[in-house]
Formats: C-alpha cells, structure tokens, sequence
C-alpha cells in the first residue's frame, strides 16, 4: 500500500505548516483544499493575478481606475482588490485559529524600503483592508523600525527581503519590544512572521562562489540556506522568540524535506506542492540532522556566508547593502510594484 502524500505526511505528523506562495484565487483554494493556512504573496504576484483575473475583479478594476490617483496610491488600492479577495478567502482559518494563523501578506512599496514614515502610513492602510493582514516589510533598519511601531500598535507584519540569521534574531528583537509596548498601553500585540529567504541565499553565494573562483561544490551550495535556516531555528528555539520564522523561495524538495518537523512555515508555490505531493519522497524529520562540518567549512571562505551564518555577521545598518537584498527590491519594484502602477484593462 502506498503511504499518503509527503506533504499531508508533515502537516499531520510534524509542527512544520505551510502556506500558499501565490495569489492566484484558484490556486490559493486549491492550496487551502491541501492544508494551506496562510498565503505570502508580494507585488509580482499580486500583478500576476489581477492580469489573471480582470474580469472576477472587473468592477473594483474600473473603481480604481476611474479614480485620479497617483501611482504609488493606484497600485497599492490594486493590490488592495487582490489581498482582500485572498483575506475572505483565508477567513476561516483565521477564525479557527483563534487568529494565530490564516493571514496573507501584503507587502509595502519596495522602493520605499528605506522611507519610514511611508512605510508606516501604508502598514496602517493595509491593517485596515481586512483582520488577517500582514504587513510585509523589508528587513531593514528602517523595516525594523516600523516593525516595532506596527507591534506595538496591534498590526501583525511580515518581515521579509531577509536571507541571513542575524536578520531574523534582529526581527524578533525588535518585535519583542513592540509586544512590551503594546502591553504597556493595553493593547494586544501585532503577531511576527520572519522570512528566511532561502533559495535566494543559495542563489547569490552561487554568485558568489563562481565569481571568486571558491573551491565550493554545487552541493555545498544547496545546503547553504539550510545551514543558516537550522541554525536561525535552533536559536529560535534556545531563545523562546514569540515571532515565527517562514521559509520561503525554495528552490526544490529538498528545502522542505530537510527541515521538516521544525515548527516554521514553509511558503510553498505551486509547483512545489506538486512535487511534494509525492508518496516517494521520505517521511522523516530531518530538522535535528546536522549541515556537516566540512560543509560549512568551505562554505565560510565565503565572506557573505559568513555574514549569513554567524549571528554577529551584520548588523542592522548592513542589512539594506547586503549582496542579494537590492536585486530583491529592484525585482519586486520593477517586476511588479511599477506594473501595478501602470495597470491598464486593454
């Protein structure tokens, strides 16, 4: 007899969840139909689906455009009609919960990402399109700044253009004394969600690695976000951080498998839900096995893993000039948040 499919294994076996990387509306039911609790999404895919469906949105599509907005206001009040639809889509999880789970990201302008005061403003917009919201924000010192105010003011938030541990230890930092805050002036504390981008880790130190000419086998290179992710868990834990870590742009099975029973989010696309479907794939937590040694040796001739790996390898002041967090920004800015801003129905 066949065992059940690895990822309904996980969900059913282990502390790991997962939410929908997409905010497409069919596939976020489909992925809520496979234990989805939650959807990231970001400007890119927020553009994607609002091209994908212009006519399910048709009328709030012609509300916007008939208004003489600016465009940074145009394409957030677009990706208000997106984010909204997957919120009321994601209601009854959230209710469920006990409002500890079916949020959906709703990620600022990141051209804005090091504009506190805009930052803000848009946090406390989109807090109010719906109870399920969080504000995804970049992990900069300014990110980090309204981090702490949108805590403390009750607004839950994702913290995300993060690839490395002293990042997240700085994220849950911060959101620690916006709990204290909230706490202080009665109110209940927005909730925490800190990304570990980690297939994009692996990307930019491939980069990296081939630029310098490293003694660095592909191999080594896959289990570099891996090697960051476990030990960013592992301080997590000793640390008891009220903040949960998401890892999220996996780049195959593997970034699932090989942390599977750690009590994170993995943000799954698609396709990946597809491959992880499979009834082939070891059920098995692998979270407690260790990156080997020699592997992180050769991984730390690379000053920038070094600077991921290490808790004290940056901070927060170096987080906005890490290698791979402008090419992010300028992907989310130019790929989606610019598209948004010039949407027209044809």
């Amino acid at each position: 007899m066949k065992q059940q499919s690895y990822l309904l294994w996980a969900i059913e076996n282990t502390k790991t969840v997962w939410w929908h990387d997409s905010a497409e509306p069919s596939e976020l039911e489909l992925g809520i139909h496979r234990g989805a609790i939650g959807a990231t999404t970001n400007p890119f895919l927020s553009h994607l689906a609002l091209s994908r469906n212009k006519d399910l949105w048709a009328n709030e599509i012609d509300n916007v455009l008939s208004e003489d907005l600016e465009p940074e206001r145009k394409a957030e009040r677009l990706m208000s009609v997106v984010i909204s639809h997957a919120a009321g889509q994601l209601e009854p999880q959230y209710e469920s919960s006990a409002q500890r789970m079916g949020y959906v990201c709703a990620q600022v302008n990141p051209a804005r990402a090091a504009d506190r005061d805009c930052m803000l403003s848009m946090a406390r917009r989109f807090h109010a399109w719906a109870p399920n919201i969080a504000v995804k924000l970049p992990a900069t010192l300014a990110g980090l700044d309204v981090l702490e105010d949108c805590t403390a003011e009750g607004i839950t938030a994702t913290l995300t253009i993060s690839y490395t541990v002293p990042q997240v230890i700085a994220i849950a930092e911060r959101h620690r004394r916006g709990i204290q805050r909230a706490k202080q002036n009665g109110i209940e504390p927005g909730k925490c969600f800190a990304v570990i981008m980690i297939g994009r880790l692996d990307d930019y130190l491939r980069d990296v690695a081939h630029d310098c000419k490293a003694d660095i086998s592909e191999s080594d290179i896959r289990q570099s976000g891996l090697a960051v992710s476990k030990r960013a868990y592992s301080i997590y834990k000793e640390r008891n951080y009220e903040a949960t870590l998401i890892v999220a742009a996996l780049r195959g099975t593997y970034h699932m498998t090989e942390l599977a029973g750690a009590k994170v989010i993995m943000s799954i696309a698609p396709p990946y839900q597809e491959m992880l479907l499979s009834d082939e794939l070891p059920c098995e937590e692998r979270i407690e096995s260790p990156i080997p040694r020699g592997v992180i040796e050769r991984l730390s001739a690379l000053p920038e893993f070094v600077r991921a790996y290490e808790p004290d390898g940056m901070v927060p002041e170096d987080f906005i000039a890490y290698g791979v967090t402008q090419k992010t920004l300028a992907q989310f800015h130019e790929g989606g948040w610019k598209l948004l801003e010039n949407f027209q129905v044809m």
